[in-house]
């Protein structure tokens, strides 16, 4: 199949004074990516993604979004674009609704009033419509950081660190949110996390960038060794987690590590499917996360 670049990054380098904060870096991210974007403190991570997202011009390189320079285009590029870069601006006094309403009015967009609820249905904030933002948790100004950025109904959402600051409950929420956007609605996301484990269950491609370099990019599966993925479960019923895993032929076989977590390896794409039966048959499922797979990938990388 072939895959239809969104952003092309060639040679991009941005110096500040005497330091060079990225150095020469190349990558592509192809419509219909979920595309993490990955890198320890320091790597250049944030200040290539200000880059793409026009917020901070690059010393050299060039950045191609939808088969257009950004430099020249940038005006009709971001108006495809749904960005958010650290926490969301949002306004305490004003209720969600208004909110996202606001939004719209600064940046010269007539959005509609159904557009605004469907949206904010999307993030499951439609109960909390015509609340003050200010009454929100951080998991929920996060949500609604993420209904500004798809209001205008964008090709290409930009993600930096979508997760950070949340409790687990708010970290399953955007990663739900996420998937969703990529693997329901087709949008091409680009997600910058410390979450590996995250990363690892929603990317299906990844760049990691080390001292102001590329690593590695490719496919996330590829990379990473094939589809099999180790998982760690979190549940009440462990003994009847194991027993529906071979049953089931998630796995050969399931493992109690604990007194309440069950680890296997299974195809990745089953994942899922395995967590949506668990439920329906009665299962308090905690958490499912990767085990260590990326993280050591990512550690024995940079």
């Amino acid at each position: 199949m072939e895959q239809h670049p969104i952003l092309q990054v060639k040679g991009l380098s941005k110096t500040y004074q005497d330091f060079d904060a990225v150095k020469g870096i190349d990558f592509t991210v192809f419509k219909g990516d979920i595309f993490g974007f990955l890198g320890p403190n320091g790597a250049g991570k944030s200040t290539t993604m200000r880059m793409i997202t026009s917020l901070v011009k690059p010393t050299s390189g060039e950045i191609r979004i939808f088969g257009l320079p950004l430099e020249s285009n940038r005006e009709e590029i971001m108006s495809r674009m749904g960005v958010i870069v650290e926490k969301p601006d949002l306004y305490g006094f004003l209720s969600a609704y208004d909110n996202l309403k606001m939004l719209s009015s600064l940046n010269n967009k007539s959005i509609g009033r159904n557009r605004v609820e469907e949206v904010l249905e999307l993030v499951g904030l439609q109960d909390r419509a015509h609340d003050k933002v200010r009454k929100f948790s951080q998991g929920m100004k996060q949500r609604l950081g993420i209904a500004q950025a798809l209001v205008h109904d964008p090709e290409l959402v930009v993600l930096d660190e979508p997760s950070n600051g949340l409790d687990p409950q708010g970290i399953v929420d955007i990663r739900e949110l996420i998937i969703k956007l990529g693997r329901e609605m087709g949008k091409t996301v680009i997600l910058s996390s410390h979450l590996l484990s995250e990363v690892e269950m929603m990317a299906n491609r990844m760049v990691i960038i080390n001292k102001g370099k590329v690593s590695v990019e490719g496919s996330v599966v590829e990379l990473l060794g094939g589809n099999a993925l180790k998982v760690s479960v979190e549940c009440d019923q462990p003994e009847m987690v194991c027993n529906l895993v071979v049953a089931k032929q998630w796995a050969n076989q399931a493992q109690i590590t604990s007194a309440n977590v069950v680890q296997m390896e299974m195809d990745r794409s089953k994942v899922s499917g395995m967590i949506a039966i668990l439920v329906e048959s009665g299962i308090s499922v905690r958490s499912v996360v990767p085990v260590r797979k990326l993280e050591d990938y990512f550690l024995n990388l940079v």
